[in-house]
């Protein structure tokens, strides 16, 4: 089955209620190619895909685009759906948080690349000590709402969209020789943050 366009599965925005699931799970016939059943997944699935999105993204942009890639996903492995092991819900929500976790370790390998090689290595160490996924997922989005809103985005543009210097420079209005500034600064605080998983990342803020 050929992926729906990206635009048709966005549900970011929609505030409409859920669709009941009483009727049956979705998966098989989204599997068939069932285009209407496609639309009734979004409409039922959409607002808690949005919601886990939002909980575990950095921003709204980033949300968004997570939840296209989440339904994309969703289309390509609704074959794999069965009702006999789980849930409809469950199965959705599995592939959302993993998406999810995806995207926010590449975002922190992305990080780890802007650093010299000792820094990047401590910044490994201190990610793989926290042993479970939800524990990661949380002090990643902690880290980065500990920022200021201007060096939030600038760094989302980096580590997540993978933007060059140039490219942010350019969206955000700045010279590149700030993006690098703020990228630098922003990445080394993040990196003292993940280090130290105990503090309070609001204290630090305070410290600016």
């Amino acid at each position: 089955m050929s992926d729906p366009s990206p635009t048709t599965a966005a549900p970011a925005g929609s505030d409409g209620p859920a669709e009941p699931d009483a009727a049956g799970p979705l998966l098989p016939l989204v599997a068939a190619g069932d285009r209407a059943a496609i639309n009734r997944c979004i409409r039922r699935y959409g607002p808690l895909i949005w919601a886990i999105a939002r909980r575990l993204s950095p921003g709204q942009l980033d949300a968004e685009d997570a939840v296209q890639e989440i339904f994309l996903d969703v289309w390509r492995h609704a074959a794999r759906f069965d009702a006999a092991k789980g849930s409809e819900k469950v199965f959705i929500t599995v592939l959302a948080r993993r998406r999810l976790i995806d995207r926010l370790r590449s975002a922190r390998a992305r990080l780890a690349a802007e650093l010299p090689m000792d820094d990047a290595m401590d910044l490994e160490a201190a990610a793989g000590s926290h042993a479970e996924r939800d524990t990661e997922v949380e002090e990643a989005r902690k880290v980065l709402k500990s920022l200021p809103e201007e060096q939030q985005r600038v760094i989302t543009l980096s580590l997540v969209h993978g933007m060059s210097h140039g490219e942010i420079a350019g969206r955000v209005g700045l010279p590149l020789g700030t993006v690098k500034t703020m990228i630098r600064r922003g990445v080394l605080r993040v990196r003292s943050l993940l280090a130290s998983p105990r503090r309070n990342p609001t204290s630090l803020v305070r410290q600016r």
